[in-house]
């Protein structure tokens, strides 16, 4: 059984962060970054397997569980969760990692690599869509359109009101109903989720992260401009990648994948059976497609 450590470590941002690590400090570094409504906990399976060789490091990113929750929506927009990462990686002296993000950890993973691929050596992305597609799809595609609407929602400056009226038990059925089995969630994690949720200042936090993005999600039927960029020559990402997909994922459509090919230089594409929340859904498929991926691609 590999021992995993949590630890509280300020950064230079201005933020301090709880910190899952473990695993041979010397080894090559994984660091994991979790998405919404969760935490580190996301990756337990991931961090027990992978520690055995690697150096794993999981935050809980700033305006979740325990890590800060600084003020004003400015303070999630992605620039500022990239610099956290980067300035964690220094903090350990870290120089290259590969980087393994889900949901919102995987919007700040494609971010980072295609602005770092000097820190970033590897990427590694759960179920969550390309910056490009995203955009593109929200637009062009009525039912991925729909599938998002809960962004929108989640923006409302009153969501935080509506939350504390239903329960935060009532949220979490919701939040999870559509996306996995609720049976299967263990008592100890539900219980988990509300106690991180509950902290002072976390539902803002969580939401603030939807509230500082850029995307553009229109109304159903909503005629908007277009984004200029997303009919524009867009960079690829030049560090070996591996996307793996749980294809049952409610949020996130098939049509994430599409035309991925035309914008990573070097992808491995996953398809597991699972929905959104994967990484503890289908444990076991997700570790092996991450090892072998590993093994393929040896950090530079």
């Amino acid at each position: 059984m590999i021992d995993l450590e949590r630890r509280r470590i300020p950064l230079p941002t201005g933020v301090t962060l709880d910190v899952t690590l473990g695993g041979p400090e010397d080894g090559d570094a994984l660091i994991f970054l979790h998405g919404f409504p969760e935490s580190a906990r996301t990756w337990r399976h991931q961090l027990t397997e992978l520690a055995r060789d690697h150096f794993v490091v999981a935050p809980d990113q700033r305006g979740f569980a325990g890590s800060s929750k600084p003020e004003g929506v400015d303070a999630y927009r992605t620039a500022q969760p990239i610099a956290d990462l980067l300035a964690l990686a220094d903090t350990l002296d870290v120089d290259r990692f590969t980087l393994i993000g889900h949901d919102w950890g995987g919007a700040v993973a494609w971010a980072a690599a295609l602005a770092r691929p000097d820190r970033v050596a590897r990427l590694v992305i759960l179920n969550a869509p390309h910056p490009l597609i995203f955009q593109r799809t929200l637009i062009d595609d009525p039912a991925q359109r729909a599938a998002s609407q809960y962004i929108r929602a989640f923006r409302d400056p009153g969501m935080e009101a509506a939350i504390t009226a239903m329960g935060l038990g009532t949220f979490f059925d919701a939040s999870f109903r559509n996306h996995a089995d609720l049976s299967r969630i263990p008592a100890d994690e539900r219980a988990a989720y509300l106690a991180e949720w509950g902290q002072p200042g976390a539902l803002t936090g969580m939401l603030n992260w939807y509230r500082a993005a850029s995307v553009v999600v229109p109304a159903p039927n909503e005629m908007v401009e277009r984004p200029a960029f997303i009919d524009a020559p867009f960079p690829p990402v030049t560090v070996p990648t591996l996307v793996v997909w749980g294809t049952r994922d409610a949020a996130l459509l098939p049509c994430q994948l599409e035309g991925l090919d035309g914008l990573i230089d070097d992808l491995t594409l996953v398809r597991v059976d699972a929905g959104h929340f994967l990484t503890w859904e289908a444990p076991e498929p997700v570790n092996r497609a991450i090892r072998a991926f590993l093994a393929a691609r040896p950090a530079a």
